[in-house]
């Protein structure tokens, strides 16, 4: 029963994951969509029940609060479509790892029918404390690397979700078109962030083999981000790239100042990190990531995770 309730709404919970961190103190709202029922809604559920959604959030910044927030717009508008009632229950772990379990074991307890991690972390954390409650990731970028999944193609037991990797490729095209000349990135990122970790490697491989340069500074808590971009650009460095990073997009723009004030582009990886001081990315775009839309979808549990669709600036 909990199998086919997640196959329905991954039809509507459709999430991109952003990168992996910790999660703690929770913060909790329910809100509930009432049902209208439509005769057109062919989403699995059945008309006049209830169901219960638990969104487990890594911290709050930009880019996780607009997934939440598309997650939520498009759980509305299933219920409303299909005649039955969601009530979603968000808890936000406020980038304490040791509540992150805590959260997941009391939604498992709350029978919630579906839970929802939006960013590596918290995704593990739930994979751990929650196993027989169906679990669809959100901001994952390496779910095979998080361990979430065997493969992008194939996945196993009550964990499924979206991935929001990304192609460093297109970023550093995209650098070379608007600032050319770049001989050396800054990154700065939580090296205890798989997600960070995953996307940094990728990136020193791309640079590598192009023979160009760079130099980092690794930060463990928000707190650390505007020393850690006085340092990185300290270095000489002729622009930033920051990965998706939870501990740095959460005080990216502080990042952003710094860089302006000293006359240097940033580079992120999602459009969201471009409206907090970035200057441009070919990323994710998490509104659409967040909606409920074919090109994203995951079939069902224990069905097959799927990379993000790339929507970000630069498009």
């Amino acid at each position: 029963m909990k199998n086919r309730i997640c196959a329905a709404l991954l039809t509507l919970v459709l999430c991109l994951p952003l990168a992996g961190c910790a999660g703690g103190a929770s913060s909790g709202i329910s809100a509930s969509y009432p049902a209208e029922p439509s005769s057109g809604a062919d989403s699995g559920m059945q008309a006049g029940k209830a169901y219960t959604v638990g969104i487990l959030q890594q911290m709050e910044h930009t880019s996780l609060d607009e997934i939440r927030e598309a997650v939520e717009a498009g759980l509305a508008r299933g219920a409303a479509a299909g005649g039955y009632t969601v009530e979603v229950v968000y808890k936000n772990a406020q980038g304490d790892p040791t509540a992150i379990r805590t959260i997941a074991e009391q939604f498992a307890a709350q029978g919630v029918d579906v839970i929802v991690p939006i960013a590596t972390g918290v995704a593990q954390g739930a994979a751990a404390a929650a196993q027989d409650v169906p679990i669809v990731f959100s901001a994952v970028a390496d779910p095979v690397a998080a361990g979430l999944v065997d493969a992008f193609d194939r996945t196993t037991g009550n964990i499924t979700g979206v991935s929001n990797g990304i192609d460093v490729a297109k970023i550093f095209a995209l650098a070379d078109e608007l600032t050319p000349g770049i001989g050396t990135y800054g990154f700065v990122y939580n090296e205890g962030e798989v997600n960070s970790q995953s996307i940094i490697e990728k990136a020193k491989a791309f640079l590598d083999a192009r023979g160009l340069a760079y130099e980092e500074v690794t930060v463990a808590s928000s707190g650390e981000v505007q020393q850690a971009a006085r340092g990185v650009i300290a270095k000489g460095v002729d622009a930033l790239f920051i990965p998706n990073d939870n501990t740095v997009a959460s005080a990216l723009p502080v990042l952003a100042q710094e860089a302006i004030a000293a006359g240097l582009p940033v580079y992120p990886t999602a459009d969201s990190m471009v409206r907090d001081g970035g200057l441009a990315t070919v990323g994710i775009n998490y509104t659409r990531a967040g909606r409920p839309d074919g090109r994203h979808g995951v079939q069902s549990a224990g069905g097959h995770a799927h990379r993000g669709y790339p929507g970000g600036a630069g498009e």
